[in-house]
């Protein structure tokens, strides 16, 4: 059990911290007090900010740097991902854009080189990548475009390298996420 928690605490140092103290601990995913064994409820401050009911991480919460920046912001619903999660670059430009309904990825997830230029997109519903993906080398040419279906490469799919030249290794037509044809 002491081996399950230490990372555990590691992971979400602020549960030693601030106004929680030493006074929690998590067990399957369940925040408690320690002295109690009853599932903790109230506010946790430090590296990781936001609120616990019933135990359960429940709102806002924002994940801090060393050095003073947020790293993430994510929102919880009884203790799942529910709604935006978005990470941050040191620099502090956003890296990702995520999306969570009931703790599952579902919507468009948007992603930003270092320097705030788009990335890349991918659509997601119910933990499935579908429809089109695209994404761009940090020159800004088209990296790769095609589409998935059902979390598999399906159709068209066309991969560029950096100087904006078709790579052949991955370009072609895909069926159920294995290349069928150049």
């Amino acid at each position: 059990m002491r081996r399950i928690l230490t990372p555990l605490l590691q992971l979400f140092p602020s549960l030693t911290q601030g106004e929680t103290g030493d006074n929690l601990v998590v067990r399957d995913d369940i925040i408690y007090e320690k002295s109690t064994g009853v599932p903790f409820t109230g506010k946790v401050k430090g590296t990781y900010q936001g609120e616990v009911k019933n135990g359960k991480k429940d709102g806002p919460w924002v994940i801090y740097r060393k050095n003073g920046r947020v790293a993430s912001k994510v929102i919880y619903k009884d203790g799942k991902t529910d709604g935006p999660l978005v990470y941050y670059w040191e620099n502090g430009n956003v890296m990702n854009e995520e999306r969570f309904e009931d703790g599952k990825r579902n919507g468009p997830w948007i992603f930003y080189h270092e320097n705030g230029k788009f990335k890349s997109e991918v659509i997601w519903k119910d933990d499935k990548k579908v429809g089109l993906s695209v994404s761009y080398h940090k020159n800004g040419k088209l990296q790769y475009k095609g589409t998935y279906k059902d979390d598999e490469m399906d159709g068209p799919w066309v991969h560029y390298n950096k100087n904006g030249t078709v790579d052949e290794k991955y370009t072609g037509t895909y069926k159920n996420g294995v290349r069928i044809s150049d």
